[in-house]
């Protein structure tokens, strides 16, 4: 299975078809299964004080980023991301 690394910048479409550039922000598995977290690159580098959209995707078989198919998984997807980012605020 494919590795995805922080700070990689992958190149998805929306529903629309419009391509955008995310930049992944924290990797981690869940059951096996690697997820990430991105956000837009241009939210980045706005470094606006609104805070920036996260979005939970899978990784999946060739190492492309897939969306998550049930509210079941996305619910403990997003746990498991929060318990990381709780984890590396109490850790600085």
């Amino acid at each position: 299975m494919e590795k995805v690394e922080v700070g990689e910048v992958f190149t998805i479409s929306d529903e629309a078809g419009e391509e955008n550039e995310v930049e992944v922000l924290a990797a981690f598995p869940v059951d096996g299964v690697e997820y990430v977290a991105v956000s837009f690159t241009e939210d980045l580098q706005e470094e606006t004080d609104e805070g920036i959209d996260i979005f939970l995707l899978k990784v999946d078989e060739e190492g492309d980023l897939a969306a998550i198919g049930s509210d079941e998984e996305f619910d403990k997807v997003s746990q498991a991301f929060d318990q990381i980012m709780e984890e590396e605020e109490g850790g600085e």
